[in-house]
């Protein structure tokens, strides 16, 4: 009998502290690459810190939203959400997609015109609208979202100057399970402001009821949220039709989807408790089947912002310096931090190596470069030994970041777009100091 052939064996390096009270180990593999491209070429060509961003996932993303709400209704229509990401690059890939604007100021209005977007394409929210800008977007036949009675009146006085009748829409706010109540904005449902709301605008007889709009709140993880949302619209609607005979052309259910980030306060990370979009999906799709029958069915919209762009944007950061804290944790000073990185406030990211390390991880907090002790990246977390010069990946930061950045003694960095085919281009340079004292003016006097 032969014996088989000898086979030597294999050692693989154990990397201990995957789970304690610090949390897991972020991540088994450095980072050498982004979407194929290497990090050290990216800071190389661009500067460190580096925000990053991948057409490819932003296309993926919206797809599957996309995919997952047109299976399960009849007529879908996403409305990119401009406060979360207003960099151009951004909103063209977006848009060449197939997705409207949402916006929620005058400036972003202005953003999307300039982008092209026609007016009768874009969702204009927001408690805040001058007369000007209410003006321009009615005329432009934007979907305009009426906040309070005041700028129900404006609205009101607008189409009578203009001698005419708008179609407007009117936001809601609800209470449904699971979600904190956002009864700042809007017009509450539950004790009949609603109501009186869709009553004065009808009565008034010079704007025309064509939709509603409800934002639940943000980083909604329980889909079944959803669900109370979209069947209380659906109840509302329904009652309008009966009440006033009222067909509405869409129902807008907001945003405020999770991405795969992990909150603070989160016991599992965001790739496990983060629900896919077909759960989000199948929810609001059960609560909109309380819709009455009989007539063409609204629209749905979507204004999903963060669980698109959240996923696909990373921060390359340079480590200056180790430090030894008191109470024993190494310390690790980076070259980026809440100024440029905001959503640390809230998040617990995932901070990567980018060479291949040895040794046990240990507690580890990493602090940016400002001189203000807030400035904190990551609390304590287990992580390898780090030199100064090595670079380092915050991944999932694309959402909020580059809209809520400051300036703050130092500037704001560059942003890349790496394209499905490897190729890779500025969407914002880093700035200069012109930058930032161009729009000082100094009195005569001094």
């Amino acid at each position: 009998m032969s014996l088989p052939p000898y086979e030597p064996p294999s050692l693989v390096r154990h990397q201990p502290g995957f789970m304690n009270k610090f949390s897991r180990l972020q991540g088994r593999e450095p980072l050498t690459h982004l979407d194929g491209v290497s990090v050290e070429a990216l800071i190389a060509a661009y500067g460190s810190p580096l925000f990053v961003f991948s057409e490819r996932t932003l296309v993926d993303r919206i797809t599957e939203l996309r995919t997952a709400m047109s299976r399960r209704w009849p007529k879908v229509r996403i409305a990119w959400s401009y406060k979360t990401n207003y960099l151009d690059g951004i909103c063209r890939v977006f848009h060449r997609e197939g997705a409207w604007a949402e916006v929620v100021s005058g400036m972003e209005y202005e953003m999307a015109r300039r982008r092209g977007v026609p007016g009768e394409h874009i969702h204009f929210n927001g408690p805040d609208k001058s007369r000007a800008e209410l003006q321009r977007a009615l005329r432009e036949g934007a979907h305009v979202h009426l906040d309070h009675f005041d700028e129900l009146a404006l609205a009101e006085d607008i189409a009578k100057e203009d001698r005419t009748t708008y179609k407007v829409a009117i936001r809601l706010n609800l209470a449904a399970r699971g979600v904190p109540a956002w009864s700042r904005f809007g017009f509450n449902l539950e004790n009949g402001q609603a109501r009186d709301a869709v009553v004065r605008l009808l009565q008034g007889g010079h704007l025309d009821l064509s939709g509603l709009h409800c934002h639940l709140g943000t980083f909604i993880l329980e889909p079944s949220a959803y669900r109370d949302q979209a069947g209380k619209l659906a109840g509302f609607a329904n009652d309008i039709r009966k009440e006033f005979g009222v067909t509405l052309d869409f129902i807008d259910v907001g945003g405020g989807q999770a991405s795969h980030n992990t909150l603070k306060a989160q016991y599992l990370p965001g790739e496990q408790a983060t629900p896919p979009f077909s759960r989000y999906a199948e929810a609001l799709a059960e609560g909109l089947s309380k819709l009455d029958g009989g007539g063409p069915m609204p629209t749905l919209v979507l204004e999903t912002g963060r669980a698109l762009v959240d996923d696909a944007g990373s921060l390359i950061t340079t480590v200056i310096a180790n430090k030894r804290l008191p109470d024993g944790r190494r310390g690790v000073v980076l070259d980026a931090g809440v100024n440029t990185l905001f959503t640390a406030f809230w998040y617990r990211h995932d901070v990567l190596p980018t060479a291949t390390w040895r040794g046990i991880p240990e507690p580890t907090v990493l602090y940016g470069p400002l001189c203000m002790n807030i400035d904190v990246v990551r609390d304590t977390l287990l992580f390898p030994a780090v030199e100064p010069g090595q670079h380092l990946v915050v991944r999932n930061v694309g959402a909020y970041n580059v809209t809520q950045w400051m300036q703050f003694i130092t500037y704001r960095p560059a942003v890349v777009l790496i394209g499905r085919d490897g190729q890779h281009a500025l969407l914002r340079r880093r700035e200069v100091l012109e930058d930032v004292t161009g729009p000082e003016v100094t009195p005569p006097w001094l």
